[in-house]
């Protein structure tokens, strides 16, 4: 249902903290999103440092943000499905593992892209 509340500065500022307090749940509960950002703080600057112009440099940091914007998704089917089926079922399984998934293709094109961007510099 859309919401009739005026959108200004507060409602801004009030998305803005339920984002933080997301991001916050996010490293405090869910180990494998500690560790993608522990990965996104070192590749980041790295690949601003070793990209060869605007674009390379978009493509070496997107990809690693893409992975943590996926893995907080997948962390929220993960607590939706665990709150609303915790015994198991198989659409609750499918829908946890689409979810990994997602995060494991996007974890894949971060090192495609650094493998074909990077990789002809290492080895020639």
């Amino acid at each position: 249902m859309a919401s009739t509340e005026r959108r200004g500065p507060r409602q801004i500022y009030a998305a803005f903290l339920w984002s933080m307090k997301g991001l916050r749940a996010a490293f405090r509960h869910e180990a494998s999103f500690r560790l993608e950002v522990f990965l996104a703080v070192v590749v980041v600057p790295l690949g601003l440092w070793l990209g060869q112009g605007a674009v390379e440099k978009i493509v070496l940091i997107t990809f690693p943000i893409l992975v943590l914007s996926a893995e907080l998704l997948n962390s929220a089917i993960e607590a939706v499905v665990d709150k609303v089926s915790p015994e198991f079922h198989e659409l609750a399984g499918r829908a946890k593992d689409m979810g990994s998934a997602a995060v494991f293709l996007l974890l894949t094109m971060v090192v495609v892209s650094w493998g074909l961007i990077l990789g002809p510099r290492l080895l020639g």
